[in-house]
């Protein structure tokens, strides 16, 4: 069963499949079809995946490099083509013997699209592209190229979760509900699974997704956001062990030192541990932040949290901490959150206007329960 990303933040919009479905569901009665949910820039999508041509043995440009995966991992160069089925249909052709070496393909740089909220797919279709695995350029076909070889093509049928109006899903650029279209992986380069990538390469990708994640914010796109800033963690997470005796030796400000075998014992230079825990409490925090915007404060208050702990000197996370402790109800909570921003930041109006609209609400919600309690006794 193939891998399935996740996300850290998904919206109770309405009932969401079970964990395991999200992960992965074989549905016997249907041709070994994969369900999963993925993210858009205008929210989750249900995606339902079924092979229809299996690898070709005379495409096999990612064996060429001798690599022990036969599926694209992170990193990986992918040349790709996504197409609405209504158009393949109508245009279908015999597949060319023309094959692309793994040589060609590393000499194709990843290209970068903007992210459209119309669009579900995010990739020009009809064209073949090459895509860089694990940049959360298009989720959904990140997702299907993950257990995919080359010369394989699949199906693919998308539909929105969730219509209320916590999350507006606009009509995809790509027609009518639901889009069925086929992906198709003609090569790929090599590429890594997260555990094997040399730390050096890990912390660069993390500084990238942290990035990637504010200028998406910025342009609209909070759940693409929110992705970038959950994988980042997810990087970070195999990266604590090496800041872990450091940090028992109070060795904070110490830039850590490590030979990488990998690459002829060349010397890797990563951060600090007060570098680490910084730049992990910013992903915790801005992830916070679009948790908030898409109305999940259980987990903006988990996520706001977690940044205060790596970073007490944190303003905006303690901020964050005190609008999601209010939106949950747990007001004591939320004055205290409120009350050390105060002490980081003595006259923040945004923290003086929390704190007064807690206290009118409390006054308000006090004289209600007064005459609620005098008509019992009178």
């Amino acid at each position: 069963m193939q891998r399935r990303h996740v996300p850290l933040f998904t919206a109770a919009m309405e009932p969401v499949p079970p964990l395991e479905t999200l992960h992965g569901n074989v549905d016997h009665d249907s041709g070994d079809v994969t369900s999963w949910v993925s993210v858009c820039p205008g929210g989750l999508w249900k995606v339902q995946q079924k092979p229809t041509r299996k690898k070709s043995p005379t495409v096999s440009a990612s064996e060429d490099a001798s690599s022990s995966s036969h599926s694209p991992r992170l990193g990986s160069l992918c040349r790709v083509r996504v197409r609405l089925k209504a158009n393949v249909d109508e245009t279908e052709t015999p597949d060319s013997d023309e094959k692309l070496s793994v040589t060609e393909v590393t000499k194709v740089v990843g290209t970068s699209f903007p992210r459209s909220r119309d669009s579900a797919l995010q990739l020009p279709l009809g064209d073949w592209t090459t895509l860089r695995l694990g940049e959360g350029q298009c989720d959904i076909t990140e997702a299907c190229l993950e257990g995919m070889r080359a010369g394989e093509k699949c199906e693919i049928l998308l539909s929105p979760v969730g219509h209320g109006p916590v999350v507006s899903i606009p009509q995809p650029a790509e027609g009518h509900l639901p889009v069925c279209a086929t992906v198709e992986l003609q090569a790929f380069t090599p590429g890594m699974e997260s555990w094997e990538m040399p730390p050096g390469e890990k912390w660069e990708w993390v500084k990238s997704h942290k990035e990637r994640g504010g200028a998406r914010y910025r342009s609209g796109d909070v759940w693409g956001a929110a992705d970038s800033y959950s994988r980042g963690l997810k990087l970070l997470i195999a990266l604590y062990g090496l800041f872990r005796e450091q940090e028992k030796n109070g060795q904070q400000q110490n830039v850590l030192a490590l030979c990488d075998s990998s690459n002829g014992g060349e010397t890797q230079h990563l951060p600090s541990v007060h570098e680490f825990k910084t730049i992990k409490a910013e992903l915790h925090s801005n992830l916070s932040l679009c948790q908030l915007k898409l109305s999940q404060p259980e987990r903006a208050r988990a996520s706001a949290s977690k940044a205060t702990e790596l970073e007490p000197g944190g303003a905006k996370a303690w901020y964050r901490l005190g609008q999601a402790c209010q939106m949950v109800n747990e007001v004591e909570e939320a004055k205290r959150a409120f009350r050390k921003l105060l002490e980081l930041q003595p006259e923040s109006p945004a923290a003086l206007k929390a704190l007064k609209d807690i206290a009118s609400k409390e006054k308000e919600t006090n004289a209600q329960l007064g005459v609620r309690l005098s008509k019992m006794f009178s």
